[in-house]
């Protein structure tokens, strides 16, 4: 669907019992915005992703936002949670990082695990509203993302919001490398 100027776009943040609710909203936004290219998702890989999302939601520090129009269509969503002291985001590095860097203690770090806008909702500042209303709702120092490089507009907008790249991974076997990157949350 292509956007309409005139529609007003509100965003709701969501705990992990509320995301769960509405998955099928945010399975939608997914479904849509990684069918494309770089990351042609199929439906073999979504349904993946939301065992996986099912189980984030039953995590007590996840966050999401949904971004929908006046009349309940979904158009964005974001979502993560903070980082246990046994993450393992950081083994999956290319190159190891400093000590200081790679420590978790259940409260340092957020990790954004998706952030997506329908495509007919893109460049109307939808991603921004997104990403600040979940951050508001996040007290952790800083947050953590892959991104895949070939996503150039994605990359783009996480630099100007302050994230730096601080390596690569692999984020699962068989998968291209992503960047990592990182930002401070709160000053």
């Amino acid at each position: 669907m292509t956007a309409d100027q005139s529609v007003r776009i509100g965003i709701e943040q969501l705990d992990g019992p509320a995301a769960a609710l509405a998955e099928d909203a945010f399975r939608l936004v997914y479904a849509e915005a990684f069918a494309g290219p770089p990351y042609a998702e199929t439906e073999v890989d979504v349904s993946a992703a939301f065992r996986r999302f099912r189980t984030w939601t039953r995590k007590g520090t996840f966050r999401g936002v949904l971004a929908a129009t006046d009349g309940g269509e979904p158009v964005g969503m974001a979502y993560g949670y903070v980082l246990g002291p046994q993450a393992g985001w950081w083994d999956q590095l290319t190159e190891p990082v400093p000590e200081d860097m790679r420590r978790e203690d259940g409260r340092r770090t957020f990790g954004l695990m998706e952030m997506a806008v329908r495509a007919g909702w893109r460049r109307q500042g939808v991603a921004s509203r997104l990403h600040e209303a979940l951050l508001t709702a996040v007290d952790a120092e800083r947050v953590l993302l892959n991104v895949h490089p070939d996503s150039r507009e994605a990359v783009a907008a996480y630099r100007a919001w302050g994230y730096r790249k601080v390596g690569e991974a692999q984020p699962w076997p068989g998968a291209p490398l992503y960047d990592v990157m990182l930002r401070v949350a709160k000053a």
